[in-house]
């Protein structure tokens, strides 16, 4: 088993701490077992199982607690019998009635330390301020990264071709574990997870009548990870061959749905003369290239260069800080990435610079830049320079760095 050390890691420095913990995600992507792991650590560390209540329910002999979350409450309450630390971990809360308030009845006794997971729209991270009284500190888990994809296939010692089936499979864990054993099972279970997705967090939930327009859609946006669009250019692709029109209202209620449900990932523009951010046109990227490569049009082992631009945005947001597409002037920055301590860091993703068109391209896009914070272009060539203040680095070396 991969351990996730980065978000076991958050979760060792919360511990004890006056917050609710919400580990959030889309579903599979591995929240529970790290729970698991972190409910495993504390064990370790001498603490009672006693002073342990962990409750899964999504699991047949848990579903009486859901209907009446006072029920619950009291039967959590019933082991807490002694003023010591207790640990309460809620999997998949969503499932309760009335979690909030099971959540903030909880949060309110100084001697529970509460842990909750939630996979789909009902706990979302618009909501929680809402929902939840008390402070939190939400966890967004993702797939595996590269670094924790190199740890489940660390019999392959071809780190290029490992990085190559990386960018063209599924990184869900249990997607990676089938993908050992048969190719088409890990596919099979990618349906699964997308049609559970479509189906149960975004049809149900918001009652929609038309899944067909939704499908086309995703199709849409996943075969335009890395590019900008907007809801009015892609109602307007989807009308051209079709008899029945989406309007762009639609679409940006659909996407929404699929933000909500942690599918896609949105990066606003921002002006980097301006330093504002610009409403027209965001680029969106999908949490796992695996649903993409199963849904869209495109084929294995095609158009990489925007497959490393979703790989690249994902790491920047599991390194922290908010993603950004950069815009200066008449250029475009992949990305800027605004740190928790203010600072900026600006990223170019190429697949190579062998070629001297692209070479400058590239490297006017950071010119006229007028700071001196990090400039980085992340290309596959083996070379890690020096161009003229700008570092040039391979993406493999630099998704594996410390």
């Amino acid at each position: 088993m991969v351990t996730r050390e980065s978000y076991l890691a958050k979760l060792r420095q919360l511990k004890d701490q006056n917050v609710i913990k919400v580990i959030t995600g889309i579903r599979r992507c591995g929240k529970s077992t790290l729970l698991e792991a972190f409910k495993n650590e504390l064990i370790s560390s001498g603490i009672s199982t006693q002073n342990i209540i962990h409750l899964n329910f999504e699991e047949r002999e848990n579903l009486h607690l859901t209907a009446d979350w006072t029920v619950l409450y009291d039967e959590i309450m019933k082991s807490v019998k002694s003023e010591k630390m207790y640990y309460v971990f809620l999997d998949e809360v969503q499932m309760v009635n009335d979690f909030e308030k099971l959540i903030n009845s909880l949060f309110v006794k100084r001697n529970i330390d509460i842990y909750v997971t939630g996979s789909n729209a009902y706990l979302l991270s618009s909501e929680l301020a809402t929902l939840l009284t008390g402070r939190y500190i939400a966890i967004n888990v993702h797939p595996y990264s590269f670094k924790e994809y190199t740890l489940a296939f660390n019999e392959e010692h071809n780190i290029d071709r490992l990085f190559r089936q990386y960018m063209n499979s599924s990184s869900f864990p249990e997607a990676v574990t089938l993908f050992k054993r048969d190719l088409g099972l890990a596919n099979e279970y990618l349906r699964y997870v997308y049609e559970t997705v479509v189906i149960k967090d975004i049809v149900q939930r918001y009652k929609l009548r038309n899944i067909h327009n939704l499908h086309r859609i995703i199709g849409f946006v996943f075969d335009s990870v890395g590019s900008y669009i907007s809801p009015t250019n892609i109602a307007a692709e989807l009308n051209r061959n079709s008899q029945k029109n989406i309007s762009h209202n639609t679409v940006i209620k659909y996407l929404d749905y699929l933000v909500q449900s942690y599918v896609l990932y949105p990066a606003q523009r921002y002006d980097i003369k301006g330093k504002e951010l610009l409403t027209t046109n965001e680029k969106y990227y999908v949490i796992d290239l695996g649903l993409r490569n199963i849904t869209a049009t495109n084929k294995y082992d095609t158009d990489m260069g925007h497959k490393l631009e979703n790989v690249v945005y994902f790491e920047l947001l599991r390194r922290g800080g908010k993603v950004y597409a950069g815009k200066n002037n008449d250029k475009e920055i992949d990305f800027v990435v605004q740190k928790p301590n203010n600072l900026i860091e600006y990223y170019q993703v190429a697949f190579t610079l062998n070629d001297e068109k692209t070479y400058k391209r590239e490297l006017s896009s950071f010119k006229n830049i007028n700071d001196n914070y990090p400039k980085y272009l992340l290309t596959l060539d083996f070379d890690n320079v020096n161009i003229e203040g700008i570092q040039k680095m391979n993406i493999i070396d630099w998704l594996l760095e410390a």
